[in-house]
C-alpha cells in the first residue's frame, strides 16, 4: 500500500501492526513498571464506521434500517445519511500513519470482534488494564439536522457495542452515547442500557446546541444518579459553528472547539444549580485538557460574587462545585513553567478528581508518562490519577487483573 504523502517522499508499506507502531510506548511502560500498576484509560476510541454494515442491522425502524443498508452496503459507511462529517486534517496529510493504515492491521479470526483485538493490542502496549471505549465519527452526530437519525444511529450503535464488543471483553467498558437532541430518547437509553455489560456510565457529546438545564432532561439525570453511575460530557468540534467558522486553521479550531462547548455546558450546569439538585450525580468533562478550568473557575467566581441573585440555588462558589467534578487529562497542556500545571492540579483537586486518558488512536494522544513523570506528584498521587480515581468513579471490579489489589 502506498502511504498518502507528498510526491517527493512517496512511501510504500507491506504490513502494519499496532504492536510494532507502539514499540516506544511499550518501552515506556516497562521502564515505569506499569505492568504492576492499575492503569485505567477513561477516554479512547475506535472507528465504528468500519463496522457500519453491522451496526445498521441493529436499527429498529425497518424503513430507516433499509435506508442505512443501501448506503452502508460497501461496509465503509461512506455517504451514510445517519452520519455527518466536518472538515479538518486530523491525520496531518497522512503523516499520522495509523489513520490510513489501520485497516491493514491483522487480527485473529477466532470469532471475537476485530475491535476487541485492535483495542487490546494498543492497551497492552501502553500498559492499560481497562479502557472506556468511545465512538469516533459519531462524536459529530450531535449537530445532525435530523434528530431521528441521531436516535436511530445511537441506539443501533449502543446495542451493537454492548452485545458484540463489551459483552465479549471485560477489559473494555464505555460511557454510553445519549441521543441528547431527543430528551425522551435519552431517558429511554438510560432505562434500556443502564445494566448492559460494560456500561459504566453515560456520555453526552458536547458539540450541540441543547441547554443542559432544560427541564426535559431532569428525569434522565435523576435516573443516572439513582443508578450510581457518572455522566460525562465529551468534547468535539465543528468548523461549521458560526463562531469557530471564523478560524482559518485547524490548529485554532481544535484548540478552541474542544474547550468552548464543554465550557458553556459546565457554566450552565453549575449556575442553574444542577449540582444542588443532583448532589450524588458525578459529572466528568472529557477531552478538553486542563488549562481552561482555572480560567473558568476565576471568571465564574468573579461574576457570581457580583450577581449571586441569578444563581439562587448555589450554596458555595462555582469553583468549589467545579473542584468536586471529574476531569480527563488529555490533551494535557505542558507549560514551560511546571508551576503553572502544578497550580492547575491543586485547583481541580487532581489527587481525587483527575483521571488519565490516552485518546488513542487520535493524533494528539497522551501516554501514561504524561502523568507518571510529573515531578510534583508523589507515588500515591500518580497512582490515583493513573487508575485509582477511575476505579472508584466507575466502581470497577479489577480482581481479574489484580486479585490482591489494594487502593493506594
Amino acid at each position: 500500500m502506498e502511504i498518502p504523502t507528498d510526491h517527493l517522499h512517496k512511501m510504500t508499506i507491506e504490513e502494519f501492526d499496532t504492536s510494532k507502531l507502539l514499540i516506544n510506548a511499550a518501552r515506556q511502560r516497562d521502564q515505569r513498571n506499569l505492568q504492576d500498576t492499575l492503569v485505567v484509560d477513561v477516554d479512547c476510541h475506535h472507528y465504528e464506521n468500519e463496522s457500519m454494515a453491522e451496526i445498521i442491522e441493529f436499527i429498529e425502524d425497518p424503513v430507516l434500517r433499509r435506508t442505512g443498508q443501501v448506503y452502508a452496503g460497501a461496509g465503509t459507511g461512506a455517504n451514510n445519511p445517519f452520519m455527518i462529517g466536518s472538515p479538518g486534517a486530523q491525520d496531518v496529510a497522512g503523516r499520522i500513519t495509523r489513520y490510513p493504515l489501520r485497516k491493514m492491521d491483522l487480527t485473529p479470526e477466532d470469532g471475537r470482534h476485530r475491535d476487541i483485538h485492535l483495542s487490546l493490542k494498543w492497551m497492552d502496549a501502553l500498559g492499560v488494564d481497562y479502557a472506556m471505549l468511545f465512538p469516533g465519527p459519531m462524536l459529530l452526530l450531535g449537530l445532525h439536522p435530523v434528530p431521528e437519525y441521531e436516535v436511530a444511529m445511537s441506539r443501533a450503535y449502543n446495542r451493537w457495542l454492548t452485545e458484540r464488543v463489551l459483552a465479549e471483553e471485560p477489559r473494555l467498558k464505555t460511557m454510553l452515547y445519549l441521543p441528547f437532541n431527543d430528551p425522551e430518547a435519552a431517558y429511554k437509553t438510560v432505562q434500556d442500557f443502564g445494566d448492559a455489560p460494560g456500561v459504566a456510565g453515560f456520555m453526552v457529546v458536547s458539540t450541540r446546541y441543547k441547554p443542559v438545564y432544560d427541564n426535559a432532561y431532569m428525569k434522565t439525570y435523576s435516573l443516572i444518579e439513582e443508578m450510581g453511575k457518572p455522566l460525562s460530557f465529551h468534547a468535539s468540534y465543528s468548523w461549521s459553528d458560526k463562531l469557530l467558522g471564523n478560524t482559518n486553521r485547524f490548529l485554532v479550531t481544535h484548540a478552541l472547539g474542544f474547550t468552548i462547548y464543554n465550557a458553556v455546558h459546565l457554566c450552565n450546569w453549575i449556575v442553574n444549580g444542577l449540582p444542588e439538585r443532583f448532589p450524588k450525580l458525578n459529572v466528568m468533562w472529557i477531552e478538553s485538557g486542563l488549562a481552561w478550568i482555572p480560567w473558568l473557575m476565576q471568571r465564574l467566581d468573579n461574576d457570581y460574587r457580583m450577581r449571586s441573585s441569578e444563581a439562587p440555588l448555589l450554596k458555595k462558589l462555582p469553583s468549589e462545585y467545579m473542584a468536586d467534578m471529574y476531569y480527563s487529562s488529555q490533551p494535557m497542556e505542558m507549560p514551560h513553567d511546571l508551576d503553572i500545571l502544578e497550580m492547575t492540579f491543586k485547583m481541580i483537586n487532581a489527587e481525587t478528581q483527575l483521571c488519565w486518558s490516552s485518546d488513542y488512536p487520535h493524533w494528539d494522544m497522551d501516554l501514561p508518562s504524561v502523568i507518571w513523570d510529573l515531578p510534583f506528584l508523589d507515588d500515591r498521587q500518580r497512582r490515583n490519577i493513573i487508575g485509582e480515581n477511575a476505579r472508584k468513579l466507575f466502581n470497577l471490579d479489577v480482581s481479574d487483573r489484580f486479585p490482591n489489589y489494594r487502593p493506594s
